[in-house]
């Protein structure tokens, strides 16, 4: 039976995630982290992801884009 990569870091991310939050409903803080410090964090990965999406989506960045791009140009000009 051949494993998947994705479904591996997929269950370790979920085991990771379910050992975290026992441990926080437990009363232990596993991160060492304040609140002001996590929304940073998120807000700042956030940002970066929208801006690369944005970005990549108003972009013809791969090759079948831009073949895309000149196709409908070329049957503008008909």
């Amino acid at each position: 039976m051949k494993l998947d990569k994705m479904m591996i870091i997929r269950t370790v991310v979920l085991f990771v995630a379910l050992l975290n939050q026992s441990l926080v409903l437990a009363g232990f803080s596993p991160l060492p982290f304040t609140d002001e410090q996590i929304e940073n964090g998120l807000t700042i990965v956030f940002t970066i992801v929208a801006s690369l999406w944005a970005w990549w989506k108003d972009n013809d960045i791969t090759r079948k884009a831009r073949e895309r791009k000149q196709f409908l140009k070329d049957n503008n000009k008909l």
